[in-house]
């Protein structure tokens, strides 16, 4: 059991008395990190939740956003972490059914997913290679077997995560806002149990997910098994149920099993249950601690009223999806399980669903201030090397092309994507209001994208999670969209290590603080701890999933590709400053850690977006592209290698506080963007700037074959089949077939 001695304790008072083997099964699923976040909760409190267009925030199995006539948008993120360090095909491909189901359960249609990656390094590790593979493969298969297109996501490589990985999903659904579920239900409606039948894989799946990963060798029968075809089958039943109103209440069986589902359920609408084990269908005999604590997946519960029984039952059996009748509400606010005629245990729903929060320390770590004390800067590279260094950058994993990964999952099923990945900085859908019912302009264009930045978060906590909210903004934003809401994950090691908690509260204090000033609530998301092997804990990892709306059904106020054009001129947007702690030059160049990690000015950031959106609502832009991971130079070039043409840059004229050349090229400083505009309008882009506080610039313009970039005189050219070549490094590593 996981449960602490004082844990022990807290339950016999609650009870008075002791718990039976089953209850103590039971708690010990429900109380683990994974399920109860009983470190972290007093922290989450710090987030903005209430907004404009948000319907329901945290603290359901979706957040809900209303974005007008009659629809409303689900959002949720998960991860699979330890089960996909164990076995990685299977354990993404359940990390996406059990995000997808998160979304059925708000009685909403699933129609998008996106993923965040992180590995160790494919270059020099045939395991890291191994587990990239394989989590890509679970990941596309699953995803295309059920008809949910993965439209965006992201990928980091570091060695943080030799022997491990993160594997976060985050999906998108849609609602009629009048067929939305909640939990509802009264005395004697049925609880139902549909979907595969209940076997021993995925035991102890949230307490394994709660402790230090200790190598692939751990207890397999916690890793769950996929069955994409049962999920499919699950999405349409549970679509039909909720188009004829036959549910109360739908509620995913996911970290915990039928312990956490039912106690969950049960507390959050105030009732008991009265639960028979041996109407469960299962695979295989089986313990009662077994069937209540396992995690097969593809299984859902559902709240029905008797009277409208016959009506679900004969949606299920249309779809051969097997059930069982489990049991009935109850007014006394009790677990009643029985098993062979026998109550084995009763307990307070309440004293399962509501672990006693533990209050950690978090104490600053000894590494910050040594990398503080010992920041330096690389010796200044020759000018004729600067092409090599950038042609290495664009070779970085975590910088070049992902097209291996995203040419693998089917982006386009359903017909909604408009802007796909690796044509612009977020994805772009369009959303047919009919099927909300809705009036006005028949279409809403959402745009989605997800980002992280380990290496500025391990150096400082709080700069670089608000770093990776104003990165995941600002890609929303090339593509023409407001930022409206946004769900995050947090992973970090151990909690029980006061360092890694100390960048745990920092890192919820910095998106806290970015979100409150931008007005973007959080409408949801996941704390994920015990990422950490023998070798130690990841560096700290946030991920910020950041929905967009774009504000009228206009689709040509839609970026919808960097489509530069001869003679377009290059404009930048922005400040470049002497910030390269983190910076992927330093430490994928040089291997040297510096502590001046970029900070956000919220207002001048708030600012820059501001006038970037402007820019494109007046159709003034043909591209717009952010600066990020590389700096300037990187983002110059993948404009260049996605519009296909080449680009002469004058450095100098570039807004900037740096004293090197080096960290003008290569700083990560946010609040940036690059643009293409028309000659013909550069007039009309400068007026609609004079109202906007930013720093532009023009710095060049797009004509030729290759690169060239010129400063105080000198300059150097790179050809466009030469930066391909590096930005395509990922295929080369992992062999060009998926």
């Amino acid at each position: 059991m996981s449960l602490t001695e004082e844990e022990l304790r807290y339950l016999n008072d609650a009870l008075a008395r002791e718990p039976t083997s089953l209850e103590l099964s039971m708690v010990s699923a429900e109380w683990s990190e994974h399920c109860s976040y009983k470190s972290s909760r007093p922290y989450l409190k710090m987030f903005s939740t209430e907004g404009k267009h948000v319907l329901i925030g945290p603290g359901y199995d979706a957040g809900v956003l209303d974005i007008g006539d009659g629809m409303l948008l689900t959002v949720h993120i998960e991860s699979h972490n330890h089960p996909s360090a164990v076995e990685p095909y299977g354990g993404a491909a359940t990390g996406i059914g059990g995000v997808i189901r998160d979304i059925l359960s708000m009685g909403s249609r699933p129609i998008a997913l996106l993923d965040a990656l992180r590995f160790g390094d494919i270059r020099n590790d045939n395991h890291a290679r191994w587990l990239f593979r394989n989590v890509v493969r679970g990941i596309a298969d699953y995803g295309n077997c059920i008809g949910v297109p993965t439209i965006a996501g992201e990928v980091e490589f570091d060695d943080s995560f030799t022997n491990y990985c993160l594997v976060d999903v985050a999906c998108i659904g849609i609602a009629r806002k009048d067929r939305l579920v909640m939990l509802k239900g009264d005395v004697d409606d049925l609880v139902i149990i549909a979907g595969n039948r209940t076997g021993r894989d995925g035991i102890h799946g949230a307490s394994f997910a709660s402790r230090t990963f200790e190598g692939e060798e751990e207890d397999r029968s916690a890793v769950q098994i996929p069955d994409p075809f049962m999920g499919k089958l699950l999405i349409d039943a549970t679509m039909e149920c909720v188009e004829k109103g036959c549910v109360k209440a739908i509620k995913d069986l996911g970290g915990g099993g039928l312990a956490c589902c039912l106690s969950e359920t049960a507390d959050r609408l105030g009732k008991g249950m009265f639960i028979n084990l041996d109407a469960l269908h299962l695979r295989e005999e089986m313990s009662v601690e077994e069937m209540m604590i396992s995690e097969s997946q593809e299984r859902m519960l559902y709240i029905v009223e008797p009277s409208r029984f016959e009506e679900f039952k004969v949606i299920m059996d249309k779809y051969e999806i097997p059930f069982s009748v489990l049991g009935r509400l109850t007014d006394d606010a009790h677990l009643h399980i029985y098993y062979g005629g026998n109550e084995i245990a009763r307990i307070k729903a309440s004293i399962v669903a509501n672990a006693p929060v533990i209050k950690r320390k978090a104490v600053k770590p000894p590494y910050i201030e040594y990398i503080a004390s010992n920041s330096r800067k690389p010796e200044m590279p020759e000018y004729d090397d600067i092409a090599d260094i950038l042609l290495r950058l664009l070779s970085n994993p975590s910088i070049a092309s992902k097209e291996w990964v995203y040419r693998q999952y089917d982006h386009e099923v359903g017909l909604r994507t408009v802007v796909k990945p690796g044509y612009a900085d977020a994805a772009v859908l369009r959303l047919n209001l009919d099927y909300a019912g809705g009036e006005g302009s028949s279409y809403r264009y959402i745009a989605v994208k997800v980002d992280g930045n380990s290496k500025h978060c391990y150096i400082d906590p709080y700069n670089g999670s608000m770093g990776c909210f104003s990165e995941a903004c600002r890609n929303v934003a090339c593509v023409g969209a407001e930022p409206i809401a946004m769900v995050d994950h947090l992973q970090f090691g151990s909690p029980e290590d006061e360092h890694v908690f100390w960048t745990f509260v920092e890192s919820v204090r910095g998106l806290a603080d970015y979100g409150r000033y931008m007005k973007i609530p959080c409408v949801g998301g996941k704390v994920s701890f015990y990422n950490e092997t023998k070798n130690g804990a990841i560096k700290p990892s946030p991920l910020v999933c950041v929905v967009g709306l774009v504000n009228d059904g206009d689709d040509g106020k839609v970026m919808k590709g960097h489509a530069s054009r001869d003679g377009d001129i290059l404009m930048v947007i922005g400040l470049t400053k002497d910030e390269m702690g983190g910076s992927e030059y330093y430490e994928y160049i040089h291997s040297i850690l510096n502590a001046d990690v970029p900070k956000v000015d919220l207002a001048y950031d708030k600012s820059t977006r501001d006038a970037v959106l402007a820019l494109i609502r007046a159709g003034l832009v043909t591209s717009v592209h952010d600066c990020s991971k590389g700096g300037l130079a990187v983002a110059i070039a993948e404009m260049c290698i996605a519009s296909g043409r080449g680009a002469r840059v004058e450095l100098s004229n570039v807004p900037h506080t740096c004293t090197r050349l080096d960290d003008l090229l290569f700083s990560e400083s946010h609040s940036r963007f690059l643009l293409s505009i028309s000659r013909d309008d550069l007039d009309a882009v400068n007026r609609l700037l004079s109202d906007h506080p930013v720093d532009r610039a023009v710095i060049g313009e797009f004509n030729g074959n290759s690169l060239s970039l010129e400063y105080k005189g000198s300059g150097i050219n790179i050809s466009m089949d030469s930066m391909l070549d590096s930005y395509s490094s990922i295929a080369r590593l992992m062999g060009h077939g998926g």
